[in-house]
């Protein structure tokens, strides 16, 4: 049986007094003259009747929301209870708050930032004060939360509203495992209450799995998605870093204020410092990613709402919810790996004016990120098995907490708390108030259903692939993605005109970017130390001893840095011929030295090697360079070739290392009581460097410096 129907227009109905109290919230929201589209009363009306279940997917800027402000609007006054809205981003309640209000309707948001506010927020609510609630998924799988709140409105709330309801199904591009807690609010619902999910990003599959999920009478209302207000660009045949230099020659020439995505934070960081520095106040702008405070991310949308910044530079964070109406512009400093996610970013632009431009800026170098996006978060079956058996010391009088779990397996903290939530869905563990528990249920990995996933992650990165090749109508590929059936072109993208329009054509000015590269390669990037054995097949687990820690260090090129990536691909050989390059690299090391000093615990004395990544030679013209500039003495680890091997779990890399790093008597002697400069080709886990710390602490160093020339992502 199909777990959905589609509804043409006009096939329910509103009451008079229904429709006038709709009206009224629409006039309100949209201002004079405005009034519901057929398809929106058609969700409207179903919402008014018992037990419904919809789900619209439609255009970003089509007015999803004001489907559940007038639902919600009719049911209140028919004395229904409050509505109870789950939404993934902060900034999409403030924008929902405002909008109810507008609309005549009491509505308040539970989140990190209003604390405070909480017990009064929660008092009004229990006495039908407030007729709209927004909360997190997050919060919504927060034990206390449910104890608090969900308990008291246990069979009470009128409308269940999911909003960008395409992150419930693993099939999608932004799946939230909290998300799957919405379920469980569905089994406490009374079973009279409607059900409304609404997205802009969902293709066939994701559809038919969310309409699965919320019931089999699933009403699904979808309509054409293109967008007539964006006018579509790929800036193709620019370098990683012509990319950077193209965004900081344009930007002042692109319509009103908008914003500028990258694929990382590190981009985005960095992107901006260059803007900064080349255009300075004439051009306001600002990093946004999601490891900003609340209140500092409140403050840049609004700063950019009001026009106040010419762009934010942002990851994918500043995506669902952001509402300016006016954006001008929305430009993408290499390609998201979904054209569902490319979709839903640029539709931010355009929503409220008739034109708004969209430029892609693709590279090679973007494969690497999509590869990572493709499997980042796919179980790995030891690690969870790890995590399970790490539980099973703990009890429900005691729960476990994510850092004792950390210690306990060696996992990364951040890669805990994911795995937890996975584990959850799938019904393995529980979390309560103070912490979490092992279930009776036995977890197994799916290996088919996730070979599906990534399977599908591929062929939509495929899609952008073709996306930028322009192989046919942007917007109409877009659509087609989406399984959007009225795709056709567009006629005034890049790809229909056959050109780029202005004032995209340009290219960057060399003089822009020699200034860039100059920046960057000034920048500080520090090497944190792990902290933590990975336990395993390594033995020691836990928190590593602070006699055996590196102190932080200094990395030079960090990931895919865009600066570097040509001395990266000429340096980092077998046998490198590139004196120009090694020579800069040199150059780089020696400045981040001197931007180091303050901060040592002690001047270093001693350089030391170590090839993690096998370039023996590199590493060794390099420290020899350091030793003469500084006046340091050498020496050198003893490292067995078989410690290069790689795809290797943490306990497993890092046991590797232990048994594949010696220190012979003539080092051991020279680093005795000194302080030791490591000096590092290449590695992403730091394995290598951590356990080669411990090995010279345990010999004698009295502190190690390391000295990273590649973190490679």
């Amino acid at each position: 049986m199909r777990a959905s129907r589609v509804v043409g227009m006009g096939d329910i109905k509103l009451s008079e007094d229904r429709a006038t109290t709709a009206a009224g919230v629409i006039r309100a929201i949209a201002g004079d003259g405005a009034r519901l589209r057929d398809d929106q009363e058609t969700a409207v009306a179903a919402l008014c009747e018992p037990n419904a279940r919809v789900l619209v997917v439609q255009a970003t800027g089509w007015g999803k929301s004001a489907v559940y402000w007038a639902a919600t609007a009719i049911r209140r006054s028919e004395g229904a209870g409050p509505t109870l809205v789950v939404s993934p981003l902060l900034s999409l309640m403030r924008d929902q708050v405002a909008a109810a209000a507008r609309a005549g309707l009491r509505a308040a948001t539970l989140n990190s930032s209003n604390v405070d506010e909480w017990s009064s927020i929660e008092s009004a609510l229990r006495s039908g004060a407030i007729d709209v609630l927004l909360v997190s998924p997050e919060r919504l799988a927060n034990p206390g939360f449910g104890r608090r709140v969900l308990d008291g409105l246990a069979g009470q709330i009128g409308l269940l509203v999911i909003d960008e309801a395409h992150a419930v199904s693993d099939w999608g591009h932004d799946f939230r495992p909290d998300y799957r807690r919405v379920s469980d609010v569905l089994q406490k619902l009374n079973p009279q209450t409607p059900v409304l999910a609404t997205t802009a990003t969902a293709n066939a599959r994701v559809t038919e799995d969310v309409a699965r999920q919320l019931g089999e009478s699933t009403l699904v209302l979808r309509g054409p998605l293109a967008r007539s207000s964006l006018q579509l660009a790929v800036v193709d045949a620019l370098s990683p870093l012509d990319r950077f230099a193209w965004v900081v020659d344009h930007l002042p020439k692109l319509p009103g204020s908008g914003i500028v995505y990258t694929l990382t934070v590190s981009d985005a960081q960095r992107l901006a410092a260059a803007i900064q520095e080349v255009h300075g106040p004439a051009v306001p702008v600002a990093a946004y990613t999601g490891g900003l405070e609340a209140a500092e991310r409140e403050r840049l949308e609004d700063a950019l709402r009001n026009n106040e910044l010419k762009a934010l530079v942002a990851t994918s964070a500043l995506g669902m919810g952001y509402d300016k109406p006016d954006l001008g512009f929305v430009v993408h400093v290499g390609s998201p790996p979904s054209p569902v996610s490319y979709y839903q970013q640029v539709g931010r632009a355009g929503r409220g004016i008739d034109h708004a431009v969209v430029a892609l800026l693709p590279s090679d170098a973007d494969a690497g990120v999509w590869d990572y996006f493709a499997t980042a978060t796919i179980p790995v079956p030891e690690q969870m098995n790890r995590l399970l058996q790490g539980l099973e010391a703990y009890g429900p009088d005691q729960p476990a907490t994510v850092p004792s779990l950390e210690a306990e397996t060696g996992l990364r903290r951040g890669r805990v708390e994911l795995m937890l939530k996975q584990l959850a869905v799938d019904g393995a563990v529980e979390r309560v108030e103070r912490g979490w528990v092992r279930t009776p249920v036995e977890w197994t990995f799916d290996a088919e259903h996730y070979d599906g996933i990534v399977s599908v992650r591929r062929r939509e990165a495929d899609i952008m692939r073709a996306y930028t090749r322009g192989e046919r109508c942007l917007m109409q590929l877009l659509q087609e993605s989406l399984d959007d059936p009225s795709a056709e072109p567009c006629g005034r993208c890049s790809v229909c005109l056959g050109l780029l329009p202005d004032p995209l054509s340009a290219k960057p000015d060399p003089e822009t970017v020699q200034a860039i590269i100059r920046l960057l390669r000034g920048e500080t990037h520090i090497l944190e130390p792990r902290k933590m054995w990975p336990g395993g097949a390594f033995g020691a687990k836990g928190k590593i001893p602070p006699g055996l820690m590196a102190e932080p260090g200094r990395t030079i090129v960090y990931a895919d840095a865009p600066e570097w990536r040509e001395v990266i691909r000429s340096t980092f050989t077998a046998d490198f011929e590139d004196r120009a390059g090694l020579d800069a690299l040199k150059a780089g090391c020696v400045a981040a030295l001197s931007r180091w000093r303050d901060a040592w615990s002690r001047r270093p004395e001693v350089v030391v090697t170590l090839p993690a990544a096998g370039y023996r030679r590199l590493t060794t013209e390099i420290a020899d360079h350091l030793a003469e500039i500084g006046r340091l003495e050498r020496a050198e680890l003893t490292v067995d070739p078989s410690a290069f091997t790689t795809d290797l779990s943490s306990a497993e890399e890092a046991k590797v290392w232990r048994d594949g790093v010696t220190i012979d008597d003539l080092t051991a002697q020279a680093i005795t009581g000194r302080s030791v400069l490591l000096v590092v080709d290449a590695s992403s886990s730091q394995w290598p460097i951590t356990v080669a710390t411990a090995k010279l602490r345990e010999a004698g160093a009295a502190a190690v410096l390391p000295l990273l020339l590649h973190r490679r992502p």
